[in-house]
């Protein structure tokens, strides 16, 4: 009996030590428990792995320039009338001048006409040169001007302009003969424009004289310039010269 009674005392002793040292390691220890630290978590280095968006402001774009369109290899015919050149009433009569002709209705001179040919038969541009100080109104007094003119080696003033000229390669240049030369007009022309590089290709109408000597002043004027052959016709051919013209561009290989 004494040892069962014993054997619970003990049993009810040894429950309680347990239930106390339970409690004060929970709650109420001397011994501080080590404190549990939170690590801030770290942030990803992202630096070696993605590049940041580029939110700079971007530098312009160079402007491209497209290329100009090549405008050369054209044609020009440049070239001197009387009937352009004088103040010539409306409704002249042709017939009482050899120099004067009709185009259409305006005035021209046979250079004219032999220049519209040209132009119809290339495409080319026309271009008349037009002096600032008109010449007489009959053909006689003209020319007796155009003889002062030429004694005096005069450089008339011109009323046209000419834009663009770096537009043509090819340059046909037309005049009557005045006293087996070219009327003045026509040299202060080659005086204004520089024609280097580009290909002359003369032409002249004329009593009888035909080039003269021109075709060395043309070169004179013009050292750097290639002048082809010319054509030379007669004032009464002119108007009826369209064979001629075209036979002419076609052995210079100009026809277009």
């Amino acid at each position: 009996m004494k040892k069962s009674l014993s054997f619970l005392l003990a049993l009810a002793l040894c429950c309680a030590l347990t239930a106390c040292g339970g409690g004060q390691g929970a709650a109420g220890s001397d011994t501080p428990s080590t404190p549990v630290t939170s690590q801030p978590e770290e942030t990803p280095d992202n630096s070696q792995h993605h590049e940041s968006p580029n939110t700079s402001t971007p530098a312009d774009t160079p402007e491209t320039t497209e290329p100009e369109e090549d405008v050369g290899n054209g044609v020009l015919i440049v070239y001197f009338a009387y009937g352009e050149n004088a103040p010539l009433s409306d409704g002249v009569d042709a017939s009482t001048s050899a120099s004067i002709q009709y185009r259409g209705d305006e005035l021209t001179g046979n250079t004219g006409l032999v220049a519209d040919m040209i132009a119809e038969a290339t495409g080319g541009d026309l271009f008349s040169i037009l002096t600032a100080e008109q010449y007489p109104d009959n053909y006689n007094d003209t020319i007796d001007v155009g003889q002062t003119e030429k004694g005096s080696n005069a450089r008339p003033e011109l009323s046209t302009q000419l834009d663009h000229l770096d537009s043509y390669d090819t340059v046909f240049l037309g005049f009557p003969n005045w006293w087996g030369d070219m009327p003045m007009a026509v040299y202060s022309f080659l005086d204004e424009y520089d024609l280097s590089g580009k290909t002359i290709v003369p032409f002249v109408t004329s009593g009888g004289s035909g080039f003269a000597g021109t075709i060395q002043a043309i070169e004179n004027a013009e050292p750097d310039a290639t002048v082809l052959e010319g054509l030379s016709l007669r004032d009464s051919r002119s108007p009826q010269a369209e064979d001629d013209v075209a036979d002419w561009l076609a052995r210079l290989g100009l026809a277009g």
